[in-house]
């Protein structure tokens, strides 16, 4: 039974093991259970590596604590999120590895590298997976994420096991939510979001995506360190580099930045800021939608007007933490903004106007791969992302009350 109001279509193995999952439970055999202490343990032995961080094992902690008591996840939900939560320790714990190994991982430099910043579903992810076609640009790509160690090198980056399996296990998602395509852009080896980096340090709006979890949304918004979260962003990015390939900039993206613009430009303090606006009525409801996606494959009880008014709290809380940051920093020389619509009027004409700004040169051969990206990848090729703002028990006067700041900056922003 769903508290949902968007109906939720799933396969029948999906089902049926949701419903072997029930009979186990009734025998008391919970197979899935999630304790941090047996995630590090595990982690250890597999990476062979004794690591130990306070901040990491805290949001592990914190993360396993709301997921248990919140969540509410079925029993594929259990065994998705056990797996995900130990995969993540054992990447973090082989990465941590590598770098002890080897010291010189964190000399590499990570040079004027461009964040873009924009509202969830305001073009953020199509602009990124259109700036990677520049040669000169890396970002890290969904399978680098998931599966890191070793560090790619150029001889296997394009064509590897973990790529292989990570594409593989991609497939399967879009078969257990059929219309996930319709609402996000994601393959294998297209670029992954800054979120599934910090997902690694156990800091991460990712887990929010996936599932019901208050508690951990609330540390994670208003407690976490996110000085911390970002260092080990960085440290991320230097271990990827040390395979040997070298951009001439990192290509990044999540609109979760917003909540840390001074974290950010304490890390980074040449960084190159890419905003697209848009207004939030259209943000607010698409966001929402995508979560509640995500969420029901997880749990029988996924409440798209929860969904919804938690998605209208929480990007108002974070662009009003942006708008008050960025008024304090005096950084608009870094920042270049542009309205959505203009994007998805003219793309190229957008991608002209920030290599002008910031004085990088498109070659041809960008210009040509950029172009026919647009070409393979138009809107809706996977069907039309529907949804409107009641769907999620939110009113036009809802948005006009909690994104008044907002509003009044996208007004200033159509005069200039």
């Amino acid at each position: 039974m769903y508290d949902s109001s968007i109906p939720i279509e799933r396969p029948g193995v999906l089902n049926l093991f949701n419903f072997a999952g029930r009979l186990a439970e009734t025998v008391g055999l919970r197979p899935f259970d999630l304790r941090s202490e047996r995630i590090l343990a595990k982690a250890e032995s597999v990476s062979g590596f004794e690591y130990r961080d306070a901040a990491f094992e805290q949001g592990l902690a914190r993360l396993v604590q709301s997921m248990n008591g919140e969540a509410r996840f079925n029993a594929f939900g259990k065994f998705a999120n056990k797996n995900i939560l130990q995969r993540g320790a054992n990447a973090r714990f082989q990465v941590e590895k590598a770098i002890a190994e080897n010291s010189a991982i964190l000399d590499e430099p990570i040079t004027e590298p461009v964040f873009i910043i924009g509202m969830p579903r305001s073009g953020t992810t199509i602009l990124q997976a259109l700036l990677y076609r520049d040669a000169a640009h890396r970002s890290p790509l969904s399978w680098e994420c998931i599966l890191p160690w070793p560090a790619p090198t150029p001889a296997n980056y394009q064509d590897n096991p973990r790529l292989e399996s990570i594409r593989k296990e991609f497939e399967q998602l879009f078969r257990l939510v059929p219309d996930f395509r319709k609402k996000h852009y994601m393959t294998a080896d297209s670029p992954q979001e800054c979120l599934a980096v910090t997902a690694l340090n156990f800091c991460s709006f990712q887990y929010v995506a996936q599932a019901y979890v208050p508690s951990y949304l609330d540390w994670f918004g208003n407690d976490a360190d996110q000085l911390l979260n970002l260092r080990w962003h960085k440290r991320f990015l230097q271990f990827l580099q040390s395979g040997g390939i070298r951009p001439e900039r990192w290509l990044l993206k999540t609109p979760v930045h917003l909540m840390r613009l001074k974290q950010l430009f304490e890390i980074y303090p040449d960084a190159r800021i890419v905003m697209p606006h848009r207004e939030p009525s259209r943000v607010v409801a698409s966001a929402a939608s995508l979560v509640s996606s995500m969420r029901s494959l997880y749990s029988d009880h996924e409440d798209s007007v929860r969904t919804g008014r938690e998605s209208l709290k929480v990007w108002s809380d974070y662009l009003d933490r942006f708008l008050r940051d960025r008024k304090e920093m005096y950084r608009d020389d870094q920042i270049v903004d542009f309205h959505f619509d203009d994007f998805v009027g003219n793309q190229m004409e957008v991608v002209d106007s920030l290599y002008a700004r910031f004085g990088w040169t498109l070659a041809e051969q960008g210009r040509a791969r950029m172009e026919e990206f647009l070409r393979t990848e138009q809107k809706d090729k996977h069907g039309a992302h529907e949804y409107t703002l009641e769907q999620f028990g939110i009113s036009a006067a809802d948005i006009r009350r909690h994104f008044a700041d907002y509003l009044e900056f996208l007004e200033d922003l159509k005069q200039h």
